[in-house]
C-alpha cells in the first residue's frame, strides 16, 4: 500500500498547522512548526496568496494528511459520506473518525495516528475480544477495543496513556486505564471533533 515516507513535520508547516503528527514531539521545543513556523521551501517565507481553489484545496490536504490517508483513500470516504443521509461534511468527518486507527490513537493507546496505525497492523489490537489488523475498520456503537495480554506492558504504549492526560479522550468514547481497553459508546458527531477543519470547503472542492 502506497504510504507517504517523507518528513512528516514538512507537512505540518505546509498546511500552516500544527497537527500532532508526531506524538509527545510536538509538545517540546523541538518541534519543527514551533522553530519554523513557515511553509518549506526557498519560496516559504515569502508572501502567498491563494486562489479559492487553492484554499480548497489546502483544506483538503490538512485533512487527508491529518488522518494519514492517501488521495484514493480519502476520495473513497467522501464518496460514502455522499451516499449516506446527513450533511456531506459532516459525514465525512464521521467516517474519518471511526477508523480503527484513529480512534486507537484517540483513546489514549498510541502517541499519534502514525503509531496506531503500527499497532494495529502488529497484531497488538483485539476488536470484541477477536484480534484485528485493518487500521480502516469502521468501529460501530458498543465495539469494544483492548490490547493482546503482551502488549499491556509495552513501554511507548505505557507513556502513550501517560501522555494522553495533554489531549481530550472525545466522549463518544470511554477508557479503561486498568483494564486496558476502551469502548465505543456512541458514534462520533461533528461536534466531537475540536480540531480546527473546514470541512464545507472539501464538500465545494469534490463538487466541482
Amino acid at each position: 500500500m502506497a504510504r507517504y515516507r517523507e518528513s512528516v513535520c514538512r507537512l505540518c508547516r505546509r498546511e500552516n498547522q500544527k497537527m500532532f503528527l508526531k506524538g509527545d514531539r510536538c509538545f517540546t521545543d523541538k518541534c519543527s512548526f514551533e522553530r519554523r513556523g513557515y511553509p518549506p521551501g526557498q519560496h516559504g517565507q515569502g508572501r502567498i496568496k491563494f486562489s479559492e481553489f487553492g484554499i480548497q484545496l489546502r483544506e483538503k490536504q490538512k485533512i487527508k494528511r491529518m488522518y494519514g490517508l492517501m488521495e484514493k483513500q480519502f476520495k473513497s470516504y467522501f464518496v460514502e459520506a455522499e451516499r449516506v443521509k446527513g450533511v456531506t461534511g459532516a459525514n465525512l468527518i464521521s467516517l474519518l473518525e471511526r477508523r480503527l486507527d484513529n480512534v486507537v490513537y484517540r483513546t489514549g493507546f498510541a502517541a499519534s495516528r502514525a503509531q496506531a496505525r503500527q499497532l494495529v497492523s502488529h497484531g497488538h489490537l483485539l476488536v470484541n475480544g477477536k484480534p484485528l489488523d485493518i487500521s480502516s475498520y469502521l468501529v460501530k456503537k458498543g465495539d469494544v477495543l483492548s490490547l493482546t495480554e503482551g502488549s499491556k506492558n509495552k513501554d511507548f504504549i505505557r507513556l502513550a496513556l501517560e501522555a494522553v492526560k495533554r489531549r481530550e479522550i472525545p466522549q463518544w468514547l470511554e477508557l479503561s486505564a486498568e483494564t486496558h481497553s476502551s469502548t465505543v459508546k456512541d458514534l462520533p458527531a461533528r461536534d466531537d471533533v475540536t480540531a480546527p477543519m473546514e470541512e464545507r470547503l472539501v464538500v465545494e472542492l469534490y463538487s466541482k
